[in-house]
């Protein structure tokens, strides 16, 4: 009788996760289809020889000029976007509109952190995207992907290097791609170092890993398989469907990423989508994709071979909703915390490791894992610490860490949820300006390596 009450538990628990994130999901497509109708009408209306077009491609890049200042690239988190895509939605609120030289590079929304990697880099440099021949062979999909007629910053190299603000998986993914260009792994560009990134700013960035992974479905036992029944399992059922299907405008408004799997019914038949539903075959099978990257397990395995550089400023935005009562760990609010997170605030802030499964690394503690954002645990978006703890600072006030030190990962706590800084602007209020501001500032004024930029308006030294 115990057991049917905790299946039912369960499997209400499901039902209102699933129902709580589709909700969520149209309300954001929805906004996006309809804004986009309405700048078409108002155009159609007040402008007559216009042509109504509902999607804007604006990821072409302009023309590229060496003189001017290095670009911000703003990376998006999972199930995230870039520019061009969800039409005139923007992933990070408009913070984009703060600097003239800002890019939001659209990549895989649940590819693996190793796929987005490369993909940023041809996004910015140009040309085929490029998996490697051994990645491509092991994970099963083609080794080549998107073509970058013109890349959005082709004159990228150590005399031209980059800022980096990555949001979530996303500040991940500039670790990866940095470790990349330390060693050399982009065919044909042996000159790449990891002095190509001049900073990496993470907001809620995943440095090791989170619980909720687990929530959702991964099984904590090796951080790869899924469960039998839950969210994931869902999640994965509904993205094997949307790529089949392969609707063009609808793959033009939002895309999973998974282009270079070849799901598309054109290209596997019914019997490839039975194969893949079945979890035969296609990325969720093979494990080259978001989530196993996101478990404690999956975060230690690429944290073991990436570097925290000498010569790159790091600094993080580090979001907790919970706090401590008599020892209990507890959300902080009920009214500032979105409907989206607030269940998976209340389960990450009780989660207790499976007794009987071995915990993913010597010392591990469930305490250690229990403030959290309603996605990640505060622990894992301090800095790299899991195999081996990085260089690190925690900030109270910005003025503690001026001047900045590179090699050394700043850190600031802030109240939030983990979707605070993107998406709604108005949920974040006055913080959205003061953090945004200061992060262009940084990148302005107080990171660089050789001579201070000369920002506009302003005279030459």
């Amino acid at each position: 009788m115990i057991r049917l009450w905790i299946d039912a538990l369960q499997l209400t628990e499901l039902f209102l996760s699933s129902l709580v994130h589709l909700v969520y999901a149209f309300y954001i497509f929805s906004s996006a289809l309809a804004g986009d109708l309405s700048q078409a009408i108002n155009q159609w209306l007040f402008s007559p020889s216009a042509k109504l077009q509902v999607h804007r491609d604006s990821s072409a890049p302009t023309t590229p000029d060496v003189h001017t200042l290095p670009p911000i690239v703003l990376v998006h988190g999972i199930f995230g976007f870039g520019q061009g895509r969800l039409g005139g939605l923007s992933y990070f609120a408009g913070a984009e509109k703060k600097d003239d030289r800002v890019l939001v590079p659209d990549l895989g929304s649940l590819t693996s952190i190793y796929d987005r990697a490369r993909e940023l880099f041809y996004y910015l440099k140009g040309g085929r995207v490029d998996y490697g021949e051994e990645h491509s062979k092991t994970y099963g999909h083609s080794q080549f992907g998107r073509v970058y007629e013109r890349g959005h910053y082709p004159q990228w190299d150590e005399d031209h290097p980059i800022h980096f603000v990555g949001h979530s998986a996303g500040a991940q993914v500039v670790r990866v791609l940095q470790q990349m260009l330390a060693d050399k792994a982009f065919k044909g560009y042996e000159n790449t170092t990891d002095n190509w990134i001049i900073s990496i700013t993470s907001l809620s960035g995943v440095f090791n890993g989170t619980t909720r992974a687990y929530l959702d479905g991964m099984q904590p036992e090796d951080g790869r398989s899924m469960k039998t029944i839950s969210l994931l399992q869902l999640c994965r059922l509904g993205v094997i469907v949307y790529d089949w299907i392969n609707i063009p405008w609808l793959k033009e408004y939002y895309s999973f990423g998974f282009d270079h799997f070849n799901m598309s019914w054109k290209k596997m038949g019914i019997w490839g989508l039975l194969d893949s539903l079945m979890g035969n075959s296609g990325p969720f099978a093979t494990g080259d994709w978001i989530l196993p990257d996101l478990t404690i397990q999956g975060s230690i395995r690429l944290n073991s071979h990436l570097q925290t550089f000498p010569n790159t400023y790091y600094f993080n935005y580090v979001t907790k909703c919970t706090r401590k009562i008599l020892g209990v760990t507890v959300p902080s609010s009920i009214f500032r915390i979105h409907p989206l997170f607030f269940i998976r605030v209340l389960q990450m802030s009780q989660w207790r490791h499976p007794s009987d499964v071995i915990p993913p690394y010597k010392g591990y503690r469930d305490e250690d894992w229990q403030d959290n954002d309603g996605a990640l645990n505060t622990i894992s978006m301090t800095h790299p610490r899991f195999p081996v703890e990085h260089p690190n600072r925690h900030v109270v006030n910005d003025s503690d860490c001026k001047p900045l030190e590179p090699g050394i990962w700043y850190y600031k706590v802030i109240e939030g949820d983990h979707i605070l800084f993107i998406v709604n602007r108005e949920r974040a209020g006055v913080q959205f300006d003061l953090i945004y501001d200061g992060i262009f500032e940084r990148c302005r004024k107080h990171v660089f390596r050789k001579n201070p930029p000369t920002l506009p308006n302003q005279p030459h030294p």
